[in-house]
């Protein structure tokens, strides 16, 4: 990752934290307008242009404010990326802007891999399970591994919990090796 999309982030989430803006209601507005970046070759093409008036940039970005309802903090903040010609690096800020936010709310990121689909009563064990293990609120992002043969796998952070089928295999077996 760019540095410099760390400094942006860093920039824009105590902006928007000064002013008391919902993290999960700033989020959704950054990825409307990411959403919309992505969707026009031409928006892009038009936004990202150097040789075009700022003026005329920021009129475009302004009926596109209008027409996604954007909060006039975000709206600045998108006219600053475009001003310091760094909108090209929008995902980056929005990605490390979501990690600060999650860090300021006490949310920590989590990642739970099963070998089958789970039902909701499993996938809220397993939320409570690394909540527990976080100490504190987590969100989760589900994947899916048929290699695990059974069981999950919870990655928090650095620190990895194995239960799955494969995980407690290869565990034997290293025991095995070592007797």
């Amino acid at each position: 990752m760019a540095t410099f999309a760390s400094r942006y982030a860093r920039a824009f989430q105590q902006v928007a934290a000064s002013r008391n803006l919902d993290s999960n209601a700033v989020r959704a507005q950054l990825a409307d307008f990411a959403g919309t970046f992505d969707e026009s070759r031409e928006l892009r093409e038009f936004l990202l242009n150097p040789s075009l008036a700022q003026a005329d940039k920021l009129k475009v970005l302004d009926a596109i404010v209008g027409r996604i309802g954007l909060d006039g903090t975000v709206r600045n903040f998108i006219a600053v990326l475009m001003d310091h010609e760094r909108l090209d690096a929008l995902h980056e800020v929005v990605a490390e802007y979501g990690v600060l936010a999650d860090e300021t709310s006490g949310i920590h990121e989590v990642e739970i891999t099963s070998a089958k689909p789970l039902t909701d009563n499993e996938r809220n064990l397993l939320q409570g399970k690394a909540g527990e293990l976080a100490g504190s609120h987590v969100r989760v992002r589900w994947t899916e591994d048929a290699t695990l043969l059974g069981g999950a796998v919870i990655k928090l952070q650095s620190r990895v919990y194995d239960g799955s089928v494969r995980g407690q295999l290869e565990q034997m077996k290293q025991h095995l090796a070592n007797a």
